[in-house]
Order: C-alpha cells, then structure tokens, then sequence
C-alpha cells in the first residue's frame, strides 16, 4: 500500500464530502488526485537546504496524533492549510489547482480541498519519521530536529541540507512511491516556493 493509499485510507470522505457540498465519490477521486500533487511539491521544497530546513520546521507543527484513532475535520486548521499550500506551490499554485482540476474533479473543489489535506499529509509524513525515529521534536522558534546518531540540529538553520538527503528525503520517497504514476498533474507542483 503506497502512502497515497494510506492517507486515503484515514480521510472521513464523508465528512469531507459534507463540509464541502460535494459528492463522497468526487472528493475520493479529488483527494486521490490533490495528494501526489501535495506530496510532489513537498519534495521539491525538500531538494535544497532551505526548502528542507523550512518542511523540518513545519512538521514540528504536525505530529502525527491527528491520524490516531478516528480522524475529525474538527482537528484541521484549515487556516493553517491554506498558508502551507501558498508556500508549498509558491507562484504556480493557481496553477497546480487549474491543472489538477482539468481532470474532471473542478478547480473549486481542489482549492477547498488543499487546505484540509495539507495538514493531514504533514501529519502523515510527520508519523512515518516518528516510526523511523527520526522525529522532529516540538520546541519554541529555535525547534530542534534529532536524527539517530547525530546531534540536535535547529531545523531552520542547518538541519535541512542533512535531514532533506537524509531521513526526510526517504520518507518523501518512500511515500511517493508510485504516487505520481497516472496522476501527471501531480508532477507539475514541482515547481514550488518555500513552505
């Protein structure tokens, strides 16, 4: 089961498809489509050091308590999500939105849908690190990452050019794996800004 799958498998498409006056089929498919595209452009923030530093530091915002035991909308700053879809697609993200809903699922559902999804794939990503042991800890501006066998590093600063190639970079792949195949929209979240 790819990464894709497993966050599907927590989304209260119900609920999802409730809040946003839309039919349970068509925000599965939606979300099926908006999450290699989230995943996609996580991992273009990641390649560079800053990008890693900056994706480090938000997922000491994220834990991943928010996929544990039943998932509620209630638990989702959709404020929050909405900050981390302008960094993460940067200028292009009226773009990456137009392109993932030219396939059928509409623009204006994916614009709703980001905002919501977006914490919930940072939580899933914050969760697989967690399994790896290589949580990001929670901890004032000056948050601290720790990886096994290395020293604490301040994610904003210098962790990011280590963490990003590291621990980080394999649960990007790891979760990525065959994500993008036959979502191509999700490939064109590569050209993103800085979370």
């Amino acid at each position: 089961m790819s990464g894709v799958d497993d966050i599907l498998s927590v989304l209260p498409i119900d609920q999802l498809a409730s809040q946003l006056a839309s039919d349970p089929a068509m925000v599965e498919q939606a979300a099926s489509i908006a999450i290699p595209a989230i995943l996609g452009g996580l991992q273009a923030n990641s390649a560079d050091a800053a990008g890693a530093g900056s994706l480090l530091n938000a997922l000491t915002q994220h834990s991943g308590d928010l996929l544990g035991g039943g998932l509620s909308l209630d638990q989702i700053d959709v404020a929050d999500g909405e900050k981390a879809a302008s960094h993460i697609f940067g200028s292009n993200q009226d773009q990456v939105i137009n392109q993932l809903g030219s396939t059928g699922v509409g623009s204006q559902l994916i614009r709703k849908l980001l905002p919501i999804l977006i914490p919930i794939v940072l939580s899933y990503i914050a969760k697989q690190m967690s399994n790896k042991g290589a949580a990001p800890s929670r901890g004032g501006s000056d948050s601290q990452i720790t990886f096994p066998g290395q020293e604490p590093q301040a994610a904003p600063a210098g962790a990011g050019a280590s963490a990003g190639g590291g621990v980080l970079g394999d649960v990007l792949q790891q979760v990525l794996t065959g994500a993008l195949q036959g979502a191509g929209a999700g490939k064109s979240s590569s050209a993103a800004g800085s979370i």
